[in-house]
């Protein structure tokens, strides 16, 4: 039988739209799943579990940048929902049976093997393709995109951590840039890293989404050291080559 000691569960039902359509997927996953791991750490006597939340727990909030600090009673998407379901979920769990819980807020998070559902991954396709790109809130969006590498060496920072062995009984964490950039910034670096020009349709607003998203992380730096490295030429510049490669564009 195995018995881990720390557990860093990170699959989940993600993304806001598609929460809109089928908000169910996300309890069966996202809830139920979520209390399925709290209760396999509780009877297997586990040591620390690091789980996955999100930046969308922010939701409506005007406060930037957003601190771990901040109330988050007011999402604007089930999916943002479920994941604020998630910390108050471990936040019980470590109060009743004593688990050390951490939560990690990420934002943005892109990179090569990135979801496909997200902007720069929809814009690097349609650009390569000279399909035409939707974007929302006529570009007057703002993300603070982190770049996979720095959030993997950010959990594995915290697991690593002095942090990590004490015996704090629930913690929350912001796992971000730390730099907010704009939608248009992304969509000319997409432009520059394919060597195409977009094809732009403008549009407004769309349901469950925020216009800007800005992690505070000096709890992050100060607590395990997390420091990203990774720019967004850069992230990008790594993103298009490996689209490439895989899609034989």
């Amino acid at each position: 039988k195995e018995a881990p000691q720390r557990v860093t569960p990170l699959a989940a039902q993600a993304g806001v739209r598609y929460s809109i359509q089928h908000p169910e997927v996300y309890v069966q996953s996202n809830i139920i799943g979520t209390f399925n791991i709290l209760e396999g750490c509780r009877h297997n006597g586990v040591e620390h579990l690091v789980y996955a939340s999100s930046s969308s727990a922010y939701g409506l909030s005007t406060k930037y940048p957003f601190s771990v600090e901040d109330n988050v009673s007011h999402p604007v998407s089930f999916y943002g929902a479920t994941k604020i379901a998630n910390e108050l979920m471990a936040h019980s769990y470590s109060h009743l049976y004593g688990i050390p819980t951490t939560g990690l807020r990420f934002f943005t998070v892109y990179g090569p093997w990135g979801r496909p559902d997200m902007s720069y991954f929809l814009f690097t396709r349609n650009i390569l393709a000279s399909k035409p790109i939707d974007i929302y809130n006529h570009g007057k969006m703002e993300r603070d995109f982190t770049y996979i590498d720095d959030i993997v060496e950010g959990i594995i920072l915290l697991i690593k951590s002095k942090k990590s062995k004490q015996k704090i009984q629930h913690k929350i964490y912001n796992l971000g840039n730390n730099k907010p950039e704009s939608l248009l910034k992304l969509l000319k670096l997409l432009e520059k890293f394919t060597g195409k020009q977009a094809k732009i349709k403008k549009t407004g607003m769309q349901l469950g989404d925020v216009r800007h998203t800005y992690a505070e992380i000096k709890e992050s730096k100060k607590d395990f050291n997390f420091c990203p490295k990774v720019k967004i030429d850069e992230g990008l510049a790594e993103f298009v080559n490996w689209f490439r490669i895989y899609h034989k564009v």
